[in-house]
């Protein structure tokens, strides 16, 4: 039974102007140090943050309830199996509301191109 699903799209430029900053707040607020580890070990820096931004977005958006139950960014990560198929590991409150909902699997895609990125979630209960 489906729980939520969401969508989202970014453009990398956008992400590239937040990333590109001196202080490394965006990078930290938002994103785990291994996803930042993976990230900075890619000639396509920009595209791979967008992606998982966009997973991000796209993961809060299926929930339903979005940042509003006081969420952290960083309670979501975008990591990916041998094969390279991109899933979400959770944290924090974001772990404790995906239990207490019963929700059993979480389904996502994700894609970039030099301009955009794109992901899309799916929960299941």
């Amino acid at each position: 039974m489906t729980f939520g699903l969401g969508i989202d799209i970014i453009e990398v430029s956008r992400i590239q102007k937040e990333i590109s900053k001196e202080d490394g707040g965006f990078r930290i607020r938002v994103f785990t140090q291994d996803e930042i580890n993976y990230c900075e070990s890619k000639i396509t820096k920009s595209q791979n943050y967008a992606a998982r931004f966009a997973a991000k977005e796209a993961f809060f958006k299926a929930l339903g309830s979005g940042w509003s139950k006081g969420f952290a960014w960083n309670e979501v990560e975008v990591t990916k199996d041998e094969s390279g198929k991109p899933y979400i590991i959770t944290h924090g409150k974001v772990k404790d509301f995906i239990k207490q909902n019963q929700i059993l699997n979480i389904h996502v895609s994700i894609s970039h191109l030099k301009e955009t990125a794109i992901a899309i979630v799916s929960l299941e209960k």
